[in-house]
């Protein structure tokens, strides 16, 4: 007796709705609108939307090994975003494809995992393979992948090796809670925020 292959995607059917929704609400956003922060202490929109692009090509396309070559440059995107709160000022059509193409990536994920993958382990990447990450991201930003490489060194600490489950439940939680940032500085501005429903 055969038994039926149970994917993982129809679980997870609320995130593609909320990918949507950030996406319709970030498309139509100016490059001075992209910019609007709650407080200067805080990040711009576009700065929590690359954020989200680039945690999702990381985890899913840099230590899961998902997805096609053309989401690697999207891995580091965030570079300099977290380490000295600068803006790369990414467009709202470069935000949306890259929101797109790593929500796709996340998709065919979800569609082919089953729940036993889950437990799957991903090993913790070492020196060598930061070392190896930081060399893919484009010039103007060594700078900052040098800065996050002395960051890892100074930490002087390992991250655990981290299951399948715990990545996925990372990601959309991080994807929430980002999006609800982008969705705040929107509403304190008076522009269309992240809808929910449908």
């Amino acid at each position: 007796m055969s038994e039926q292959r149970l994917s993982l995607l129809p679980f997870y059917a609320g995130w593609g709705r909320y990918q949507r929704h950030l996406v319709a609400a970030i498309a139509p956003l100016t490059v001075e609108q992209l910019a609007l922060r709650t407080t200067s202490r805080h990040w711009s929109i576009g700065m929590y939307a690359t954020h989200i692009v680039a945690n999702r090509a990381w985890w899913f396309h840099a230590r899961m090994g998902e997805g096609g070559d053309d989401l690697t440059p999207y891995e580091l995107w965030a570079l300099g975003v977290c380490e000295a709160d600068v803006d790369p000022c990414h467009t709202a059509a470069e935000l949306v494809t890259g929101l797109e193409q790593t929500w796709q990536m996340i998709e065919e994920t979800l569609a082919r995992l089953t729940p036993a993958d889950l437990e799957r382990v991903v090993p913790p990447l070492d020196e060598a393979g930061r070392v190896r990450h930081a060399k893919l991201v484009e010039p103007a930003l060594q700078p900052y992948a040098q800065m996050w490489l002395d960051a890892a060194r100074r930490a002087g600490q390992v991250r655990p090796a981290v299951s399948l489950q715990s990545i996925i439940w990372g990601i959309l939680e991080h994807d929430i809670h980002h999006g609800s940032e982008i969705s705040t500085t929107l509403g304190v501005h008076g522009l269309p925020v992240v809808e929910l429903d449908d």
